[in-house]
């Protein structure tokens, strides 16, 4: 992972101290751009000066893209100052993703050209009136006797479709509702006939507001029958497969948002005193901060498991994406919630050297709902549920060291290799079962044992559960099953990072792993598990060690400008 390290720093150099207020890309930058519905444009630049789309495209087309968690990882560097830039410009692996994974070897040259020129390309899936039933879509492509593709229909809150260069679409193309009712497009921008298509008016958003989201309603558009992107037929099919990545990164990337309020926060109450001493002092803050910084820990466990898992067990994709999506999206936006009644009136000010937390409490809450809503992740997970508990019961193994360490070779990214469905692998759950027959440090084990016994109870009650209670009008008692599997697989992951960290390192320590079993417990039963004191001590040292050296909050602890 040496050449993720050496571009992180290089990103984080060109992109400068968020801090500084006269830093053009900086926090105050940021605020002022979000302010005008905008993104900073020194940011812009210094994204396209380090070539910053490369990032997306596959090595083996002149791109940079080897490793999906050194992705998410270099991201983080810019969803931490702003994001909206952050979204904006690693929304290019949405569209992208569809080509790499159905594209024919020309459409993929093209679309690397375009993203290694720095420009872009957009991605119209969604249609708000059928929300995230996709399979629903309106929006049609009829063949015409020339064999060209004439679209109709309309395709709203796109991103950046007023900068595209080129468009990814999925569309209509048969007017049954059978699994291969729709195909997806790939077309240059230049199509966009003035005279078909009408370009609608752009969406005003409360976060995210550098953002530019638009839309089309197309009127016998016309675009070639080689814009078709894999085989008539199989756009839902290349969207779910393509969707298990970005449902993933997304989510992974997002957690340098927290990182970002979290240090805000501690800035902030270093800084504040109340009742005669630091306000970092007081029990509540102190809390707080320790509590956010186990939620921030167990993300980037949860997504370095589940976007390394992509190359080392990709089959588990159709599982790990709707429950990243699930619980990371959850303990983001609940973490950036309670800092912000610590943050107390500055929490709403745009204005001072603390206006950029308005803006990231804003800016969060879309990771619960763009793309696909939290509610439907449970959705996707409960059809697959009694195999995968069934199955984890039946063959419980250790998950490969690969999913956690710091450093692990992986296997080449396989995108067309995806699948649509898990086929009852996880690892993750199966190796949940084979923790106890692990040395665990004293105060782990009565934890792990806990989330041991209630993924047994779970496996009990699930492997029972029928086809007719699995559908999407599945009474919210089994709904909580899947939300509770999603629980399971993050315990799995946080033991598996404290099982393979080194020697000396904090992450080898019992004391995260203790609060971050404690906070997962905390999904359910939020009364009752609290942090031990000594784990808070311990917490908050390593908190105010890091911010004291520049460090970043997450798994890698890698330096920040």
């Amino acid at each position: 992972m040496t050449g993720i390290w050496s571009r992180t720093d290089h990103l984080e150099k060109l992109l400068g101290d968020p801090w500084d207020a006269g830093n053009p890309a900086g926090f105050a930058a940021a605020v002022a751009a979000d302010e005008r519905e905008e993104t900073a444009a020194a940011a812009e630049a210094a994204l396209d000066d380090f070539g910053l789309h490369a990032e997306f495209v596959p090595r083996a087309l002149g791109g940079r893209l080897e490793r999906v968690d050194d992705m998410v990882e270099l991201m983080r560097s810019v969803y931490r100052r702003d994001p909206a830039l952050g979204l904006g410009r690693g929304g290019q692996l949405l569209p992208t993703v569809h080509v790499w994974t159905a594209g024919s070897p020309e459409q993929r040259r093209e679309a690397a050209a375009l993203l290694l020129d720095n420009r872009r390309i957009t991605c119209a899936v969604h249609e708000l009136a059928h929300g995230n039933d996709i399979s629903a879509s309106s929006f049609a492509a009829r063949r015409a006797d020339d064999g060209a593709l004439r679209l109709h229909g309309r395709k709203e809150s796109i991103s950046n479709f007023d900068r595209a260069d080129a468009l990814v679409v999925l569309a209509r193309t048969n007017e049954s509702n059978g699994p291969r009712s729709h195909s997806l497009l790939f077309f240059g921008a230049d199509l966009l006939d003035p005279a078909r298509v009408r370009v609608l008016p752009r969406f005003r958003s409360v976060g995210m507001r550098g953002l530019r989201l638009g839309g089309m309603a197309a009127d016998g558009l016309e675009v070639p029958g080689s814009a078709l992107l894999g085989a008539e037929g199989m756009g839902v099919d290349t969207v779910v497969r393509a969707f298990q990545v970005t449902r993933i990164a997304f989510p992974a990337m997002s957690t340098a948002v927290l990182d970002t309020a979290l240090r805000v926060t501690l800035h902030h109450t270093r800084g504040r005193v109340l009742y005669g001493r630091p306000a970092a002092a007081l029990p509540i803050v102190r809390t707080t901060l320790a509590e956010a910084f186990a939620d921030l820990l167990v993300c980037e466990a949860l997504c370095r498991a589940a976007t390394r898992a992509l190359q080392v067990c990709p089959q588990a994709g159709s599982v790990h994406a709707p429950t990243v999506k699930y619980l990371v999206a959850g303990l983001l936006t609940d973490a950036v919630e309670r800092l912000s009644t610590v943050m107390g009136s500055e929490f709403y000010r745009r204005d001072g050297e603390h206006a950029v937390f308005q803006k990231l409490a804003r800016d969060i809450r879309p990771v619960a709902f763009a793309h696909i809503a939290r509610a439907a992740c449970l959705s996707a997970l409960l059809p697959q549920l009694p195999g995968l508990l069934g199955r984890s019961r039946r063959d419980p193994a250790p998950a490969p060291d690969a999913l956690f360490a710091a450093e692990a070779d992986l296997p080449a990214l396989d995108l067309p290799g995806l699948r649509s469905v898990a086929g009852g692998r996880d690892p993750l759950a199966a190796s949940l079962p084979t923790v106890l027959d692990e040395e665990l440090p004293s105060a782990v084990r009565p934890l792990a044992e806990d989330h041991v016994r209630a993924f047994a109870a779970l496996t009990e009650t699930g492997t029972a559960l029928r086809p007719p209670q699995l559908a999407i009008d599945a009474e919210v008692p089994v709904r909580r099953l899947a939300a509770r599997y999603t629980v399971a697989l993050a315990a799995a992951a946080c033991l598996g990072v404290h099982r393979t960290a080194a020697s000396g390192d904090f992450l080898a320590r019992p004391e995260w792993l203790v609060a971050a079993l404690t906070r997962l417990s905390a999904v359910e039963r939020p009364s009752g598990a609290q942090l031990p004191p000594g784990i808070e001590d311990a917490l908050l040292e390593e908190l105010g060690d890091r911010y004291d050296r520049g460090l970043s909050f997450g798994l890698s602890a890698r330096p920040y400008a």
